[in-house]
């Protein structure tokens, strides 16, 4: 491939996003197919909102679309940690497509996060360096940073794999959270990097189109594709808060409280994951233990539709993102997840109370 400069990047931007999107769009019906034949649907419980048998291997769309998007038009010798980010994203891949067939204890499917975290780290040399100043913190200890990067990817990888709940709420927010990351991106000239949000954001929305708009063909993510998200995301969370570092304090786009910022772009799924094990232990139960405490949950419950609850929290998203990127100039990273932090909380109580309320109306009738 020729040096960026030989191309217009507007070229490789779109170039990028049409070919994820069209692979997926062709990937998926494939797949429904396929798994129509082998008889590979979601399994029904009590948990399920769903009663119709739903094939849920739309990751393998997902994977499909985003990784040969990002092989052509990611220039590698440009993107420090590409091969390490492929290498963790198959094995990522590989161990969401087991458990979306055979089913594999939470146990295992950690295992396989901290390995492909773990590649990236090791041979990406992609890992968390610095606090930027969080608590008086700034240059971290290299084992410190690596615990703390497979924390990252931990966290981020489960966050979206538990908000995966309603039709196109995982694939929404994280088509809102890449876009965020690749604008940013895109300004300070990281064009690579900007291309792998294009990719993915392209992928999950070709995705959504079967998921959350079509009724013949609907098709679930299953934890193959909510990996990938929380994968890429993790990855493109810690280049942001690396990048950041390399900016001058005067630069317009430097982020003084980056690590905050890069929290409050995935705000719901990190704070709807936190509320739901908050709940868990307090009821003295198993983090991985199954309920029905998310926020959509509680959304369905009012009567919402999916895509009302999707296009809801999807909003509510770029509210915060807008507002953080705001404040930015103006607060420390703690004063700014302080700030977002009661401002989720005080959100979140606002289904809460309206579903006490109409339940205890249900028990006077």
């Amino acid at each position: 491939m020729h040096d960026l400069s030989d191309f217009n990047i507007v070229f490789l931007l779109v170039g990028a996003g049409i070919l994820a999107f069209v692979i997926t769009l062709i990937t998926i019906p494939t797949i429904i197919r396929m798994s129509r034949f082998k008889k590979l649907f979601d399994i029904i419980d009590e948990r399920k909102i769903h009663s119709e048998q739903i094939p849920r291997l739309g990751g393998m769309g997902i994977f499909a679309g985003l990784s040969i998007s990002i092989l052509l038009f990611v220039q590698a010798e440009n993107f420090l940690g590409f091969g390490g980010l492929l290498a963790g994203l198959i094995i990522l891949f590989f161990v969401g497509l087991k458990d979306d067939i055979l089913i594999i204890s939470p146990l295992t499917k950690f295992l396989g996060q901290i390995v492909a975290a773990s590649i990236v780290i090791f041979f990406g040399g992609v890992m968390i360096t610095d606090l930027h100043g969080f608590f008086g913190i700034n240059q971290l200890h290299p084992i410190v940073g690596f615990g703390l990067t497979i924390i990252v990817f931990l966290a981020t990888t489960n966050a979206f794999n538990f908000i995966d709940g309603v039709d196109g709420l995982s694939a929404s927010l994280g088509i809102t959270s890449a876009l965020a990351f690749g604008i940013w991106f895109f300004l300070i000239e990281q064009y690579q990097h900007a291309i792998v949000c294009v990719a993915l954001i392209a992928s999950l929305a070709g995705f959504v189109r079967f998921n959350l708009f079509s009724k013949k063909n609907k098709i679930f993510m299953g934890d193959t594709g909510a990996m990938i998200i929380g994968y890429m995301l993790s990855f493109l969370a810690i280049k942001f808060n690396e990048l950041d570092l390399s900016l001058n304090n005067n630069d317009p786009f430097f982020i003084l409280p980056a690590p905050a910022v890069a929290f409050s772009v995935m705000i719901v799924p990190y704070f709807d994951m936190l509320r739901v094990i908050y709940i868990r232990l307090l009821k003295k139960k198993s983090i991985f233990f199954a309920d029905k405490n998310h926020l959509h949950h509680l959304l369905l419950e009012l009567g919402l539709s999916h895509k009302q609850i999707t296009f809801a929290l999807t909003f509510i998203t770029m509210i915060f993102i807008g507002l953080v990127y705001w404040l930015s100039d103006f607060v420390t990273i703690r004063r700014l997840l302080l700030v977002v932090l009661i401002l989720a909380l005080l959100l979140s109580f606002i289904p809460e109370i309206l579903v006490k309320r109409k339940r205890l109306k249900n028990r006077q009738l």
